[in-house]
């Protein structure tokens, strides 16, 4: 299995790829405001990359529970120059990257995916991609980009920041989640997309409720049969503190749990904000993996 965006290539099986999150943001969740100005962004960015980051994902628009829709003048604003530094640097000092750095844009809006794939953008990440219209599709069709297609509960009707946390009724989240992927793939492909392109994430926290998560999380190797990467976001997230207690800035424990089981069950990339603690989870239990018997 292999996922190509424009010039790129990855092939897998290989070591898990981390993604690391760079919100360039006054109001995200966990990290919002530190990183307001173009230089902490980039700052911040190539910290990610020197602690292992493979993917960097950058965003100007929260999509935190109760967040206020930003306009796409203003998302534009805080990414476009963002992007363009880091694409400057990764290519201009290419001996100092050990493995190839791909940028991604995380955004909903179809003229702010073509403005960052025009600044060096390699991956559109798309938490809206419930969309009807194919706008944002034939965008990265355009590109030959890679396309991360996210799951959002009760059908993340409409694309604003509180629609995609609209809660679900669904008893069955890992069915309805590898249905709608199914589905997906059926329109993106109609769009221009090659599933070679494609890259799922079944939306950890989005709109889905406790008992939802677990169950998505127990049972990731449901979505192997798509023959697609599976990325796994759930740094920090507000399911954590529902069973553990532990508040925002203390959850990296619980994080690195999902992120080690997960691999163990066919997640080939995690998005994170704590990079470097997590690419030594991942390597260490890939390390204990590799070893497993095989027991009939």
């Amino acid at each position: 299995m292999f996922f190509r965006a424009r010039q790129f290539e990855i092939r897998f099986p290989r070591p898990a790829i981390v993604m690391g999150i760079v919100n360039v943001t006054p109001d995200s969740f966990s990290d919002g405001g530190k990183t307001p100005s173009t230089h902490a962004a980039v700052k911040h960015a190539l910290k990610l990359v020197a602690e292992g980051a493979e993917i960097l994902d950058i965003g100007g628009e929260s999509t935190r529970p109760g967040a206020k829709p930003v306009s796409e003048k203003e998302e534009l604003r805080r990414v476009i120059p963002v992007l363009e530094k880091l694409a400057a640097k990764i290519s201009s000092r290419p001996a100092k990257f050990t493995k190839q750095i791909l940028l991604s844009i995380d955004t909903m809006k179809p003229a702010v995916a073509r403005a960052a794939l025009a600044a060096g953008a390699s991956i559109v990440n798309d938490v809206g991609a419930n969309r009807q219209d194919p706008a944002m599709w034939q965008v990265v069709a355009e590109f030959h980009a890679g396309y991360i297609c996210m799951h959002a509960g009760g059908g993340g009707i409409g694309l604003l920041p509180m629609s995609l946390h609209a809660p679900t009724e669904s008893k069955n989240s890992v069915r309805e989640v590898r249905e709608f992927f199914s589905e997906r793939l059926k329109k993106m492909k109609a769009s221009g997309l090659t599933p070679e392109q494609i890259i799922f994430d079944p939306g950890i926290g989005f709109g889905k409720t406790l008992e939802q998560n677990l169950q998505l999380l127990a049972h990731l190797k449901n979505f192997a049969k798509l023959k697609r990467p599976l990325l796994l976001g759930v740094s920090r997230k507000s399911f954590i503190e529902k069973i553990s207690g532990a508040k925002l800035n203390e959850r990296l424990p619980a994080s690195l749990a999902c992120a080690t089981l997960a691999i163990d069950l066919g997640t080939h990339l995690v998005r994170t904000h704590d990079v470097a603690e997590t690419v030594q989870a991942l390597r260490m239990a890939e390390a204990i993996l590799g070893r497993k018997p095989n027991v009939d």
